[in-house]
């Protein structure tokens, strides 16, 4: 087979762009992305050698060299893993085959031109797992020796960075593993002092398990221990922070770090961390974590399904096990019942320091930071995991019209007004908007707090959580939320309201116009400002729930909803005199059945909904207009 010339995928030109020009503040972490590459190439070869010994025969002990050469200007990168063929060449290095890649792209994008106006954060690169382009910051070509362990043919990969690369046949690739050779653009020839190489090797490097050597000696660079079998007390914050950085793909720093051993029926130990910001594969559909298993340091897959529950996918890290068998196949992983009871501890332990984060009042604004980043992630685990819903609740925050601050439910609790047995909330997608709803006005003339529920999550773990500590969730778009009970401390809710029998004409004539188009029409106990509002019934569908699954074509039909009015609005007033006083007939009668539809599209238009007949609505409106400048 001939060397093939073939084009990057476009978001690949589009990230080699970027990388060279705008993305790390720092170029030496090029070469902490290749060793670790390296050391993953390494790790997945080992595992793979447990039930396949002849592929590491002859050379079991792995290693990573870094080859300075000062004639030819080139640095080296090379291990002794699994290696590439032509197909991983061209799929690992000239595409980027994950979901998600337009909105990566576009995200990258946004940070590297925030970027110039000082912004640092450059995390999103490590995320998605191709670091590898790095090294075209300092290198004007870069070249791939690879052999793939088992396999006899070689093969050659080659790339100026800009828009092309070659592959083809080589006998000149490493008997197993890769070769890495960067030729170094001018002005980069630090990175071929031997020195320079340790100093960057010691410092993000160091905990890498396999041995890095560097020069024709090959000095060891790093301490090649496994991090997470060492005491805590021997680890300092940054070999930590480096760790995360190898282990997480990341360029933030974590925001918390978890290294714990449980011992006893099973033991293992967890080294995970937090990060700081948000991955944004996070609400990728298949949902899946990035922590990897090993067993007894020995590394057997990324993410397996059954270790870590969904709603703590955020986590990174690494989780050795004593006891499961060295050769488990990832197939059989998920039925093991270790697994089940090694995810019940992670949980229950994760969610126990995320307690003590959240209930630490030094910490507030660092658990509210949390909160923002993985808070709608964490509610997946309400409807999800009966078994750890009192810990998650503990947990929840939201915003509220107590304040700007994030509340606990606990903290809510413990503002309730007498006669108050319920918790309140409202959902939608904009706080501001939830703010300004007509609901609201009857809790906040009596100082009911009620609560902002604005991720989509919200409906769906509500539908299973009924309560906490007693009282139940009720939403104020609901028939049910009745506040007759509820004393207002401050006397504002008891001016004086137009009473009920005085609207009972335009009720009656509402309900005659508007038939089918609503379930019901009432006064409303909830409006103060507002003249009407729609409501769903106690049993129906929350509204906002409904417009959500209509958005996503998972509900056909819209159920009907009530048209409450404010017997104390002034326009109510006024219409109710005319109804009292003409019945449904004649001119005024036609005025009134128009009034109650402008009514009912007014009140859709508060809750964001579209008329189902606009040019209706503008000709009545018209008419109003037109008749009240008369």
């Amino acid at each position: 087979m001939s060397e093939e010339k073939l084009s990057f995928q476009a978001e690949v030109s589009r990230l080699l762009d970027i990388v060279a020009h705008s993305l790390y503040s720092e170029k030496e972490v090029f070469l902490r992305e290749l060793i670790s590459n390296a050391s993953d190439a390494c790790d997945k070869l080992r595992y793979a050698s447990l039930t396949q010994p002849d592929l590491t025969a002859g050379d079991a002990n792995f290693r990573i060299t870094l080859t300075p050469d000062s004639a030819a200007r080139t640095l080296t990168v090379a291990d002794n893993g699994v290696g590439m063929n032509r197909d991983d060449l061209v799929e690992n290095l000239g595409t980027i085959a994950r979901s998600g890649t337009a909105n990566f792209m576009a995200a990258l994008a946004q940070k590297a031109e925030a970027k110039k106006d000082g912004d640092k954060d450059m995390s999103l690169i490590g995320q998605f797992g191709v670091g590898f382009y790095s090294a075209f910051m300092v290198a004007s070509e870069v070249e791939v020796y690879s052999r793939k362990a088992g396999e006899e043919q070689g093969w050659r990969w080659a790339s100026d960075g800009k828009g092309a690369f070659t592959v083809g046949p080589s006998d000149d690739a490493p008997a197993r593993g890769s070769r890495i050779v960067l030729h170094l653009r001018d002005g980069e020839d630090d990175y071929l002092q031997t020195y320079r190489l340790q100093t960057i090797v010691k410092k993000y490097s160091d905990h890498i398990s396999i041995p890095v050597l560097i020069g024709d000696e090959e000095k060891p660079a790093n301490a090649a221990s496994a991090l997470w079998t060492r005491s805590k007390s021997e680890i300092t914050a940054e070999q930590y922070k480096e760790f995360y950085h190898h282990v997480g793909h990341g360029f933030d720093d974590p925001w918390l770090t978890l290294h714990w051993r449980a011992e006893g029926v099973l033991e293992y130990t967890n080294l995970l961390f937090i990060p700081e910001a948000k991955p944004f594969d996070l609400f990728e559909p298949e949902r899946k974590h990035r922590v990897k298993l090993y067993v007894r340091r020995v590394f057997i897959t990324e993410g397996p399904e059954g270790l870590i529950p969904a709603y703590l996918r955020f986590l990174r890290g690494v989780v050795d096990s004593e006891d499961l068998p060295l050769n488990v196949s990832r197939e059989m992983l998920q039925h093991n019942p270790m697994l089940a009871k090694m995810r019940t501890g992670i949980a229950k332990r994760v969610l126990g320091d995320l307690a003590r984060k959240a209930d630490d009042p030094e910490a507030k604004a660092d658990y509210a930071r949390f909160w923002e980043n993985f808070g709608a992630v964490l509610k997946e685990g309400l409807y999800e995991e009966r078994e750890q819903r009192d810990s998650l609740l503990k947990l929840l925050r939201a915003h509220s019209t107590h304040g700007d601050d994030l509340v606990s439910l606990e903290d809510y609790v413990g503002r309730m007004k007498p006669g108050q047995d319920a918790i309140y909330y409202i959902t939608g997608e904009d706080k501001a908007a939830l703010a300004r709803s007509p609901h609201l006005e009857g809790f906040r003339a009596k100082g009911v707090e009620v609560l902002f529920l604005t991720d989509a999550v919200d409906e769906f773990w509500l539908q299973s959580v009924t309560q906490y500590k007693d009282h139940a969730f009720k939403s104020v778009t609901r028939g049910g939320a009745d506040l007759a009970n509820v004393t207002a401390e401050d006397k504002a809710d008891e001016t004086p309201k137009a009473p009920e029998d005085s609207v009972a004409d335009l009720v009656a004539l509402a309900k005659l116009t508007l038939g089918d188009a609503v379930k019901d029409v009432r006064t409303s106990e909830r409006l103060r400002e507002s003249a009407v509002c729609l409501v769903a019934d106690e049993g129906d569908m929350d509204i906002h729930l409904e417009r959500m699954l209509k958005a996503h074509k998972r509900l056909d039909e819209a159920s009907k909803r009530i048209l409450e009015v404010n017997p104390g609005h002034p326009l109510i007033r006024r219409l109710a005199d005319l109804a009292k006083a003409n019945g449904a007939g004649g001119e005024k009668g036609e005025a009134l059945a128009d009034a109650a539809w402008l009514l009912l599209d007014q009140a859709r238009i508060l809750e964001g909904e579209a008329l189902p007949d606009p040019v209706a609505f503008a000709r009545r409106l018209a008419l109003f207009v037109e008749k009240g400048l008369a």
